[in-house]
């Protein structure tokens, strides 16, 4: 089968089966099966792929899983990300957050940046990227989550991967000129109800407490002190979030995202 004939399948087998963006999620599918960007379809479109890989993929997207985890890794900022069964999936609202981060840390000198709750350190690691001046210290405490950090950490050589809690504060030692995080903020009687794909993603990383706010009163009171003279802390926020997680900062600023909706909280 070549490549268009396996897209064009693809999209009828989605479609036929009720799944949304079909055309999209083929594309990516067939050119993971060839080992082609997806902007490189066209130039490949008669190259030939192994029909039984291309199926069990499309199979598993049917049943639910998320696309990202079926390609096993996925674009994020200026890199591709190992992710998978067990680690929150990058999000293009979260590139939001990062560009802030690059924006701050251009001017400083060796900066020294805490991503806590680091999941696939998405957010670090692009940092670490950017900056190899950076000492960028990545704290996560699922197993499984940190063996997807580790993965993409492998050849980031200023970026040290810590295994805990981030309600253990002297888990990195010294301060930050930075702190950024994207903890979980969704709150647990919603989790339930969410979309079937975004229930496969563990819910250690989604689960926010009865308010949604558990993380973010650790961050107040815990990693607010921790920030250098002239630092920042920036941090993701529910759509809804603005006013309740800014409350438990003092100089703090709700920033939207491109969609309109509260999405950053930066603290001074």
């Amino acid at each position: 089968m070549t490549l268009k004939e396996a897209y064009n399948y693809g999209v009828y087998f989605l479609s036929a089966n009720g799944v949304d963006e079909a055309d999209f999620k083929s594309k990516c599918l067939v050119c993971k099966c060839a080992g082609v960007k997806n902007s490189q379809f066209h130039q490949h479109s008669g190259d030939e792929i192994i029909t039984k890989r291309f199926s069990d993929m499309l199979w598993r997207v049917k049943q639910g899983e998320p696309l990202q985890y079926v390609l096993g890794e996925w674009d994020f900022y200026n890199s591709t990300f190992y992710v998978g069964e067990g680690v929150l999936i990058p999000r293009p609202e979260t590139e939001e957050l990062t560009q802030l981060a690059v924006d701050f840390l251009k001017d400083k000198k060796n900066p020294v940046v805490f991503d806590l709750c680091a999941g696939s350190g998405c957010i670090g690691l692009s940092l670490a990227k950017e900056y190899p001046n950076a000492n960028v210290f990545l704290v996560e405490k699922s197993d499984k989550a940190f063996e997807y950090l580790l993965k993409n950490a492998k050849d980031v050589p200023n970026a040290q991967c810590v295994l805990d809690d981030i309600s253990n504060e002297n888990c990195i030692a010294g301060n930050a000129d930075l702190i950024v995080s994207n903890p979980p903020y969704i709150k647990s009687v919603e989790i339930d109800s969410l979309q079937s794909e975004v229930q496969c993603e563990p819910r250690m990383a989604l689960d926010g407490g009865n308010d949604g706010l558990d993380f973010y009163r650790i961050l107040s009171s815990k990693w607010k002190s921790r920030l250098k003279s002239g630092g920042e802390m920036l941090l993701e926020i529910g759509n809804e979030q603005g006013n309740t997680v800014s409350s438990l900062f003092d100089n703090a600023q709700v920033i939207k995202d491109m969609y309109g909706n509260d999405r950053i909280v930066k603290i001074n």
